[in-house]
């Protein structure tokens, strides 16, 4: 991806000008940047190159990293003071098809510009995550538990419902855009999006597809050790209210021979594109047969127990389980290094899970929900990294059989805890209140190594024979 350190604009004070504007009443506020300015907003990090620690603050680490496949189409993006200060804005995104790459990089750009200029003023908006990022500590306690249709969240100066109607109309202008890009073809090419503000004590996250968030907090019941919670539902084709939308809307769910245990969407009329996901920006072959772009949007109210949430793409989760990621980043020897000491821990467990297969592209974001510098923590957390690697690497030395053959594909639930916060979906194009315990049993796949779309549409075909 090159070096994208954020770095001083060469317009001079132009660009940062134009981060600062007036409301109606005068006061000043915070402008959302336009996309050729990106490169001059401070705290905006999405390379390897930028410092991995969010410029040395303590609390976020980033990385990606090339699989086997072909060009790195996996991204990410954390944004520090999103709006205004005290919030952090964070992202990962996994493109497929042709224009993968290009697709996942224009929606890293774009979509948190299209956030920025929808969320209210007084929540994360132009003036100011700061109406939430400031809580008294009062308003910090830990918040009771919401159904889906209360409208409230404590401490927070807008309803739940004005932030999750914020969050589906910049996906909808963000998809809508792709559709209307000139020169960037997305009619079998898309990308995932999983995305998280931080606004005080609360999280609020949107996600398609099945790049995933997970939480580590830790549980006194259990003696302080840390505990993995998932946040965000893998929405994968086999979902049961996924299928049957797509079913509906006349398109297919169906598994190949050679990889039975992943579900695809195919075009009523074609074998193609074999989409491995129900929802992604782009991807517009399917778009009238079922595959949307509405993301499903989740609120945790955060403790003082919780302690990092990890985003990563699913290079990560195809080898990892919730737990050893969590236990994986706790063992980091440095916070500014966490998202690649997992990255390479990732990149040892498919060489011993699947030696004959080529390893996927991940992109991984850590952000801590405490600040502290790395000369605080690294001394406390290196004494752990051995063990955590003894115990992520274990199944290898459960004898010659075990690396003869590959190892039983188990489904990776979704995380449910009683410890607080509330999972809340968008309603957007579809009613999506089905039962907890359906949702339990359709997650995502743990130890799949495949591709997110399978290309064989005529298009293509005759766009290569004309060029």
């Amino acid at each position: 991806m090159g070096n994208c350190h954020t770095v001083p604009s060469r317009r001079g004070s132009n660009a940062k000008e134009r981060l600062v504007g007036r409301s109606k009443n005068g006061s000043s506020k915070r402008m959302p940047p336009r996309e050729d300015d990106l490169l001059a907003v401070p705290g905006r990090i999405f390379s390897n190159n930028s410092g991995g620690g969010g410029g040395g603050s303590g609390i976020s680490s980033i990385f990606t990293q090339q699989g086997r496949k072909g060009v790195n189409q996996d991204c990410m993006i954390l944004w520090e003071d999103f709006g205004a200060d005290g919030s952090v804005f964070c992202g990962v995104f996994d493109g497929h098809g042709p224009h993968g790459h290009l697709v996942a990089r224009k929606v890293r750009d774009a979509l948190p510009l299209k956030l920025l200029a929808l969320l209210p003023d007084g929540s994360a908006g132009a003036a100011g995550v700061g109406g939430v990022g400031c809580l008294s500590k009062q308003t910090r306690r830990r918040r009771r538990r919401r159904p889906a249709g209360e409208d409230g969240v404590d401490g927070l100066p807008v309803p739940l419902s004005v932030l999750k109607e914020a969050f589906a109309r910049s996906y909808k202008a963000m998809d809508k855009e792709l559709r209307s890009h000139p020169t960037l073809d997305c009619f079998c090419s898309g990308s995932t999006a999983v995305t998280l503000l931080r606004s005080g004590s609360n999280l609020f996250m949107a996600n398609i597809g099945d790049s995933r968030a997970v939480l580590a907090t830790k549980d006194a019941a259990a003696g302080g050790s840390m505990v993995a919670v998932q946040l965000t539902v893998d929405l994968k084709p086999d979902l049961p209210r996924e299928a049957e939308r797509i079913k509906k809307c006349k398109g297919r769910v169906f598994a190949l021979q050679d990889e039975p245990e992943v579900p695809r969407v195919w075009l009523p009329f074609n074998d193609a594109p074999g989409l491995a996901m129900a929802r992604a920006f782009g991807d517009f072959c399917l778009k009238d047969y079922g595959v949307i772009s509405v993301p499903e949007f989740f609120h945790w109210a955060l403790t003082d127990s919780d302690q990092f949430v990890v985003l990563a793409s699913d290079g990560v989760w195809d080898v990892l389980s919730n737990k050893e990621v969590v236990d994986i980043v706790a063992a980091s020897p440095r916070r500014s290094s966490a998202a690649k000491f997992l990255v390479d821990a990732a990149a040892r467990e498919w060489k011993h899970k699947y030696p004959t297969s080529k390893m996927d592209d991940c992109a991984v974001v850590c952000l801590y929900l405490n600040r502290i510098e790395d000369s605080e923590s690294g001394a406390a957390e290196i004494s752990t990294v051995d063990d955590c690697c003894n115990h992520v690497c274990s199944t290898s030395e459960q004898g010659e059989d075990a690396q003869s053959q590959e190892p039983t594909l188990d489904r990776n639930f979704t995380v449910r805890s009683s410890m607080g916060g509330s999972r809340i979906p968008v309603a957007g194009e579809e009613s999506i209140s089905c039962g907890a315990a359906e949702d339990q049993n359709w997650s995502g796949l743990e130890g799949v190594t495949r591709v997110n779309s399978i290309v064989q549409l005529p298009r293509f075909f005759g766009e290569k024979a004309s060029a």
